[in-house]
């Protein structure tokens, strides 16, 4: 470990992320294999002006063994001090930070249905807490190695050469490998803004992809919704934040009615401790209404059952095939790395906060209000070398070219 880069990339999630203000609160979830990390970033967030960093411990081999043994109705429900716990959050509005660093077949073998119940069951509840204090809040994601998920990655190595090869990775794909690493993202962050400028201005209505590996499908925007990449805003305080380390997308939140056509996978999707290969979504007034995988499918399935809008779409993100993250030619298994490889999808909850200037009397009609409304938010790749991604824009039937086999022409 070279603990002079890794410190950097600690204060980059501190002060670049999260960009912690004097006085605030953080609470961490972290794995409890990454430790020394844990101690390293602990004390750059205290550097950065934390006032209390609270840290709550993950371990996938205690969560199967909670979901092996325990009751289902009871771990279904979320005591008395977790809802004490998200209010204050909601109420107080700490920073939010998660570092990911688990194995990605971690919850391999579990009883899914009983796992699905308990997820969708917690989930419910933990987003009335959810949809009040993230627009208020900084969150950041990032990433450290762990030994399982280095070795998925590197099978061919000992874990501790895994460990330092995907920590190198990471560390470059952050942009902190080298100089330094907030001056770094502040330049990244503004080429993202300018990518997220143009498909503002040009006004895209409709989308159309095409790839050949199968993937043929088109989805309508909304007008008043924009486009967004890199560092956002917190909705009062107006502080501005990285909520994923690392990131090369622009995303936008569709119309959830109006996907239609078949979208192939282009790297597998690890879900819930479980990985979903090779399959495809078929789309209808947007609507999922056919699922295919070889490896995962009924995992898929029971996600998109999650809740009645699991099956429809709230994002859809470009990213150039050329990304970093590509360009290292490995596969992360983690959807925090892969999504920022290539354009993606995601089913589920959508960017609320993306509606800037759309029609409000929309958002008095729930049943047919245009932007999902979901417990889930599950990103989804499908960007190929040979990806072309078209625009038609409110205005005309003008059709623009704005991706060239996965590369941005615009």
């Amino acid at each position: 470990m070279n603990i002079e880069k890794v410190r950097n990339y600690a204060k980059l999630i501190a002060r670049g992320g999260l960009n912690i203000q004097k006085g605030q609160d953080v609470f961490l979830r972290a794995d409890i294999e990454i430790l020394d990390f844990v101690r390293i970033l602990v004390e750059e967030l205290y550097d950065a002006g934390a006032q209390y960093v609270d840290i709550e411990w993950a371990d996938n081999e205690i969560t199967k063994t909670r979901i092996a043994k325990g009751d289902l109705k009871r771990q279904s429900k979320l005591t008395t001090y977790e809802k004490a716990k998200f209010q204050y959050i909601a109420d107080k509005t700490p920073c939010r930070l998660f570092i990911e660093s688990e194995d990605p077949d971690g919850l391999a073998g579990v009883d899914i249905k009983k796992y699905s119940k308990i997820i969708q069951s917690r989930g419910k509840t933990i987003k009335k807490y959810s949809d009040k204090y993230f627009p208020k809040c900084q969150w950041c994601i990032a990433g450290y190695p762990g030994a399982k998920w280095a070795k998925k990655v590197f099978p061919e190595l000992d874990v501790e050469e895994a460990k330092e090869k995907l920590l190198d990775l990471i560390l470059k794909t952050s942009r902190a490998d080298e100089g330094d690493p907030i001056e770094n993202w502040e330049k990244h962050d503004k080429n993202l803004k300018n990518h997220a400028k143009i498909l503002n201005d040009l006004k895209i209505r409709t989308l159309k992809y095409s790839s050949s590996n199968g993937t043929n499908f088109s989805i309508e925007l909304n007008k008043g919704v924009i486009w967004e990449g890199g560092s956002e805003q917190t909705s009062e305080s107006k502080v501005v934040f990285q909520p994923n380390i690392p990131s090369e997308e622009v995303f936008t939140s569709p119309n959830k009615f109006t996907a239609n056509g078949i979208v192939y996978s282009s790297k597998p999707l690890s879900y819930q401790g479980q990985l979903i290969e090779d399959f495809s979504l078929t789309f209808e007034n947007g609507k999922v209404v056919k699922v295919q995988a070889k490896k995962g499918e009924q995992v898929l399935k029971r996600m998109i059952k999650s809740d009645k809008n699991a099956c429809y779409l709230g994002e859809v993100a470009l990213v150039p095939y050329s990304s970093p993250i590509n360009m290292t030619n490995k596969l992360f298994f983690s959807t925090l790395y892969d999504e920022n490889a290539s354009c993606h999808l995601a089913l589920g909850e959508a960017f609320k906060e993306l509606a800037v200037d759309m029609d409000k009397t929309l958002e008095n009609d729930k049943e047919n209000y245009p932007l999902n409304d979901s417990i889930i938010h599950v990103d989804f790749m499908i960007g190929t070398k040979d990806l072309k991604v078209v625009g038609i824009p409110f205005d005309s039937d003008e059709e623009i070219v704005i991706m060239e086999n996965g590369e941005f022409v615009i």
